[in-house]
């Protein structure tokens, strides 16, 4: 379907499109992040995570956003974390006493981790998952685990936060980190703010995201580990909402795949507004379009930028740090939750999502 880009600058259709709501449940982003440290303070995660330090750190990530929320930890843990960091889709063998496994996933019926987590709670080791309440997984762990229940209903697509949240206070009571996970609830409700559906799209930096890859092939391409991690889950995000297939990767590991690195460098810029939308390039899809990510700052980041700008000058940054005064973890989770926002109004200016599919294109 042809994107209607006429409909992100109407709040009124833009509403009628959203039937579902999707841009305010992404919107609560915030929310989620403070309501997962207030159940994390109910069950007692500090006092119950006094451990000394484990053995390992087993991540298990399952199908949806919990794979690049983890993916986020890990990268944000860093090789100087103290412990070894483990990622699986399900818990190793030789998972013990002296171990802490973490979990995100949004179906509470998903029977192989619940026998994974049920076998690692049997072998002692300390399970905090964040999940539905109700279902095997919940089960498998009762009375034998931490169960981070959600309190903010939005759909699975949008709980990205709410993973990230749990591993960060799991990670900050085993002190392996220090995530200040108020602030980052503060930076998410100000990106909530300045993405709001009544912001113009040149003021509103998700709507002008999503104008920039409207009839393009996003490449996301990551600058340091923390913005190659977002681009991750930033590629989940544009195919959940607006069905656009994405590639993520390290910047480093882009330049070397040559042909792809040269469709890149001679796409060009801007979309051509006298093209007929139903055209399509040689060997079908859109053409691509670069987006380099970037998390951290300071000499080498800027180094990486200047390399990656110079070998690919059409290519648009996205560096929240220009922007915010926030920490790693904060600019992590604002870009992560501006990648959300400009996929769904993709999506609803496609017709993915909502019912903008009765709307005419703006450039037919």
């Amino acid at each position: 379907m042809v994107l209607d880009d006429s409909l992100l600058d109407d709040p009124v259709r833009l509403a009628e499109a959203d039937v579902a709501g999707t841009l305010r449940a992404a919107a609560m982003a915030g929310a989620q992040v403070r309501a997962t440290a207030e159940t994390a303070a109910e069950v007692e995660l500090v006092d119950r995570l006094d451990l000394g330090r484990p053995r390992a750190m087993v991540l298990v990530s399952r199908p949806g956003v919990s794979r690049g929320a983890l993916h986020l930890l890990a990268a944000l843990l860093g090789p100087a974390c103290p412990v070894p960091l483990v990622l699986s889709d399900v818990v190793p063998s030789w998972i013990g006493a002296l171990d802490v496994v973490l979990a995100h996933t949004d179906d509470g019926g998903d029977h192989e981790l619940a026998t994974s987590l049920e076998r690692a709670a049997r072998y002692g080791a300390t399970v905090v998952l964040s999940a539905p309440p109700d279902g095997p997984i919940a089960s498998a762990v009762a009375g034998r685990g931490l169960l981070l229940a959600p309190r903010v209903p939005v759909p699975p697509e949008l709980t990205f936060p709410r993973a990230l949240a749990a591993g960060l206070l799991t990670a900050n009571a085993l002190g392996l980190l220090v995530a200040d996970v108020e602030a980052l609830a503060d930076h998410l409700d100000g990106e909530a703010e300045r993405c709001h559906p009544g912001h113009e799209s040149f003021t509103n930096p998700a709507k002008s995201l999503a104008l920039r890859l409207a009839e393009r092939t996003p490449l996301l391409w990551g600058l340091d580990p923390l913005a190659t991690a977002v681009a991750e889950h930033a590629a989940h995000a544009f195919a959940a909402h607006a069905g656009r297939v994405c590639d993520a990767a390290d910047h480093r590991q882009a330049m070397a795949r040559s042909a792809l690195l040269h469709a890149a460098m001679t796409a060009g810029g801007e979309r051509d507004i006298f093209a007929d939308p139903e055209d399509q390039p040689a060997g079908g899809g859109f053409p691509p379009r670069v987006l380099l990510l970037a998390v951290r700052a300071g000499s080498a980041a800027d180094a990486a930028r200047y390399r990656a700008e110079e070998l690919l000058p059409g290519a648009d940054v996205v560096a929240p740090a220009e922007e915010i005064d926030a920490d790693e973890v904060g600019r992590a989770a604002v870009l992560a939750l501006r990648c959300e926002l400009a996929a769904v109004y993709l999506g609803l200016a496609a017709g993915t999502i909502g019912g903008a599919g009765r709307f005419t294109s703006a450039t037919a």
